[in-house]
């Protein structure tokens, strides 16, 4: 079973897409195929009504459905509540920005079961209409860079938690701790998921604006979180 963990902060109305495209996977045919966890991380807005109207349409197809609510914590720690609350072999751990292709959840899977020797399945994707296509698992481009998701599959045996301290690139610091104990990812080359933009992913900037915009606050912020994650695992500079 995949454990679908979704955690939201005052993002009911994208949420609903998101819940949507999950509704649409390939592998609900499959009694016991997935499980959905919502974890509500303190959000004001109507995200309990859309919770209400889209949890009507799992149970009618007898998909396990849970929504918990914590006092506003950050995404790490609403991802680590989702997971203790979760039980299938491999989880995902879907923003509420994130719209999956009908067939996301049947190819990570079966990446993962050609490749045993995978802790986590990752693909390419769109962020907007821009494409990321990635490339690749490789070790030593991941301690100089972040480039993978936290929309992957990962076996239920090799995930480490979240660190709640870490609050930008918490993917890279995730995939990092991974890596320090030998765990190791297989990449699907296609865009299997869209991020709608305006979310809480990073806004992106052009790569020349790192090198040749140092004092635009998004720079800054950028470099400063950078900084963290290299100091925590003793990495050597970034190169953007």
């Amino acid at each position: 079973m995949i454990s679908v963990i979704i955690p939201v902060y005052n993002m009911a109305g994208k949420l609903e897409k998101c819940l949507g495209s999950i509704m649409a996977q390939t592998m609900l045919g499959v009694p016991g195929a997935l499980e959905i966890i919502i974890v509500n991380d303190g959000s004001s807005d109507n995200i309990e009504y859309v919770v209400g109207k889209e949890k009507y349409f799992f149970d009618e197809k007898n998909i396990p459905f849970k929504y918990v609510s914590q006092q506003n914590q950050g995404a790490n720690a609403a991802r680590n509540r989702g997971f203790k609350e979760s039980g299938g072999e491999f989880i995902i751990f879907c923003d509420a920005d994130v719209i999956l292709k009908p067939e996301m959840l049947d190819k990570m899977k079966c990446a993962l079961l050609t490749n045993p020797e995978a802790s986590y399945a990752y693909s390419s994707f769109f962020w907007g209409a821009k494409k990321f296509k990635l490339w690749a698992f490789d070790a030593e481009r991941l301690r100089r860079m972040p480039y993978i998701t936290t929309t992957s599959l990962i076996r239920r045996e090799y995930f480490p938690g979240f660190d709640e301290k870490i609050k930008r690139f918490q993917d890279w610091d995730l995939w990092l701790t991974m890596l320090e104990k030998g765990y190791t990812g297989v990449w699907i080359d296609e865009p299997l998921f869209t991020v709608i933009t305006g979310g809480t992913m990073s806004n992106w900037l052009p790569k020349f604006a790192y090198k040749l915009l140092p004092f635009l606050p998004a720079v800054k912020k950028y470099k400063n979180s950078v900084e963290i994650i290299r100091k925590k695992h003793n990495l050597s500079a970034l190169q953007t």
